[in-house]
Parts: C-alpha cells; sequence; structure tokens
C-alpha cells in the first residue's frame, strides 16, 4: 500500500543516537514510514546518501536502524554507478525514500545525471512517501540555502520542484542561514517559503503543506513571505508519541 495521496516531509532531522546501537530512525523516519500505510508486510524504505558522497561506512547503521525499526531497509546509491540494474523498479517498489544530507548541489547534479529526479517525480505520483533531512529537505523544493559551495551561506534555485516554495535547514542552529535565506527571498532570487529549525518537518499532501511536526520539543518553522516578513508556525511534538 502506498500514501493515499503525493506525499513529501521535508526536515531537519531523521536518523538520531541509537544508545547501545550505531543509531536509529527518530520520529520523524517514524511518521514517513506511518504515512505510506503499509499493513501486512515490513515497510520498505530506501536511504539515499547521494549528497554525503554515497559512504558505505553508514549503511550498516542505517540498515540495523532498519530492522530495529520493523522496516526492510535498502540503499539507492550512484557512486561508482547506480547499485541497481533496474534503477526505476527498485524505486517504485518502496514505500518511503528517506534522503541524507550533505551538498544538495552536488545532489541535483548526480539525480539529472542519471535520471533519478525523473523516478522520483514518478513515484511521489504513485504515492511512495518522498523524505529527507537538510539537503534531503531541501532538494524537493525549488530552492532554497545551502552550504555547497562553501561554509557561507549561498542560494540554490534548481532544486526539482516538486514543491513550489523554497527551504532553508538549520534556520536556528546555522547563524547566517536565516538572513541568507529573508535576503534571498527579498531579492526574487527564491521564491517565499519555510525555515526549518533542527528537528522539525513539514508535511506536504500534494504541493499543500498541512502540518508542521517536530522531533525537538518547542522546536519551530518559519514562513518567510516576499518582502522577507517571518511568521513561526508551531510544530506538533512527535516526542509524545515517540518510537522506541
Amino acid at each position: 500500500m502506498t500514501a493515499d495521496s503525493p506525499t513529501i516531509l521535508a526536515t531537519c532531522g531523521g536518523m538520531v543516537d541509537g544508545g547501545w546501537r550505531d543509531a536509529a530512525y527518530g520520529p520523524l523516519l517514524h511518521l514517513a514510514i506511518e504515512l505510506a500505510g503499509v499493513a501486512g508486510r515490513a515497510p520498505r524504505v530506501a536511504h539515499v546518501n547521494t549528497a554525503g558522497g554515497d559512504p558505505r561506512v553508514v549503511e550498516g547503521a542505517e540498515l540495523e536502524a532498519a530492522r530495529a525499526a520493523g522496516a526492510e531497509g535498502s540503499h539507492i546509491r550512484l557512486f561508482p554507478h547506480p547499485n541497481h540494474e533496474r534503477l526505476a523498479e527498485h524505486v517504485l517498489s518502496r514505500d518511503v525514500i528517506w534522503v541524507s544530507g550533505g551538498s544538495v548541489v552536488n545532489l541535483l547534479a548526480l539525480w539529472r545525471a542519471h535520471g533519478l529526479d525523473t523516478l522520483l517525480r514518478q513515484a511521489w505520483e504513485a504515492g511512495v512517501v518522498l523524505a529527507g533531512g537538510s539537503a534531503g529537505g531541501l532538494c524537493w523544493h525549488s530552492g532554497g540555502t545551502t552550504t555547497s559551495f562553501g561554509p557561507e551561506a549561498q542560494v540554490v534555485a534548481d532544486g526539482l520542484g516538486l514543491l513550489p516554495g523554497s527551504f532553508s535547514p538549520h534556520h536556528d542552529s546555522q547563524p547566517a542561514r536565516a538572513p541568507a535565506f529573508r535576503e534571498a527571498i527579498r531579492s526574487g532570487r527564491i521564491p517565499p517559503g519555510h525555515g526549518v529549525e533542527e528537528g522539525v518537518g513539514l508535511l506536504y499532501r500534494g504541493d499543500r503543506l498541512v502540518e508542521v511536526v517536530a522531533e525537538r520539543a518547542g522546536a519551530s518553522a518559519w514562513a518567510v513571505s516576499a518582502d522577507g516578513s517571518e511568521e513561526r508556525l508551531p510544530a506538533r511534538d512527535l516526542t509524545a508519541s515517540a518510537h522506541p
């Protein structure tokens, strides 16, 4: 079973400290699985680490975290070449595609070179839940702020455009992000959008924002208008019903 409408969960979170395990699925990742509406079998979660260069060292921890969460984990890897001979078949057979952080600029270039951008749009339209954190939250939008080019927050304006607005992760933890985001919107380089604090996610049905959620108590998102003004959007606290 897949989500009952095209669904994206764009976040600044996901994997959390696993205690005696290397890592665990946090409340945002559990929410992505719940949104897929899987029944009668283990949900299929594909991890995509293109933005970080497909580091093999993290894959074991992700597969163990998936197993502990009752999910069937897999990876979609593009270095040194796609790891699935039938890439489209694998993408479309997943319930959740979770994209990790890193360089969104490199991610977009590689996805387009391999046609993964088109496959992900097809998956989204078919009900596969698209989700991820940081670069994995920004990529679905038309643009936003990035440190892909270096330590200074800069603008990327050629996201996938599944969501028409813009997105800025790390809105509270990286001081340069918020002013760069406001100025880029005010100058018209990117459209109005949302800045998200650490642990916050934006839930979209189609291209409509339906809920702000958080895996960190008190965290928020910020709606930034065309004139650069901000409005705080309180988030539903997922930790009240967090999974172990």
